[in-house]
């Protein structure tokens, strides 16, 4: 049996794809995967957009993925991909807490999901494993979604009230919390003023929220702390 931890001998170098807005964090996973002797750094793009056109040109094996992209959604880019491409495995490298993005990522069409304060080792491991066909968890949440799927309740995400936002929703919740106004969000999502709004309204009831003060209060409480440095 394959150990997903180690490079497989005798084959060529596989390619990989990142997406990230931060050119410093790119420049660092590149310095790390160019130096493995299976994996192969590609390209970059820091957009949505500039990640599908990346796809297009240079044909990776695996495209790595952030959640949070400059003027646009990692998620968006992950289901894009899945329609576009449907062989092509990614997987999702993010600040956020798996808690509540991991599943979310996987029903997407990801293949697997790791947070950025994994170790080294811990990233190979998971390029390695979705590379070879399989899905990419933390122990942790691997647990917690079998334990979910066997009918624990404890460990089902359910109790979250943010858990019943849907992705889009998630998102303007997200940016909300991140201090852009109704306008900046409709502009950054390509949506209606009108649209967006609705989106709050919805966010508000779905979170038992009395006004759009106590929404902006909740919204930027919960994108500091589901950001981990």
């Amino acid at each position: 049996m394959k150990n997903p931890g180690k490079p497989t001998k005798g084959t060529r170098k596989r390619r990989v794809l990142i997406v990230d807005d931060h050119a410093v964090l790119r420049e660092g996973l590149a310095l790390v995967i160019n130096v493995q002797p299976d994996l192969l750094i590609c390209g970059e793009a820091a957009t949505v957009n500039g990640g599908l056109q990346a796809v297009a040109a240079v044909r990776p094996d695996i495209a790595l993925i952030d959640l949070s992209l400059m003027g646009g959604n990692g998620l968006e880019l992950v289901k894009h991909l899945k329609t576009q491409y449907p062989n092509l495995p990614t997987l999702v490298l993010s600040l956020h807490d798996e808690a509540l993005y991991a599943e979310r990522v996987l029903r997407a069409g990801a293949r697997g999901y790791i947070m950025k304060r994994a170790s080294t080792p811990e990233l190979l491991a998971a390029i390695r494993k979705v590379l070879d066909g399989e899905i990419y968890l933390s122990e942790t949440m691997e647990s917690a979604v079998v334990r979910q799927a066997l009918g624990d309740r404890e460990a089902s995400t359910v109790d979250n009230p943010l858990d019943q936002l849907s992705d889009r929703e998630l998102e303007v919740f997200q940016l909300l919390g991140e201090g852009h106004g109704t306008r900046e969000i409709a502009e950054q999502l390509g949506l209606s003023m009108k649209t967006v709004s609705c989106y709050r309204q919805n966010i508000q009831t779905k979170l038992q929220l009395k006004d759009a003060a106590g929404l902006l209060q909740r919204a930027v409480h919960w994108a500091t702390t589901m950001r981990v440095d």
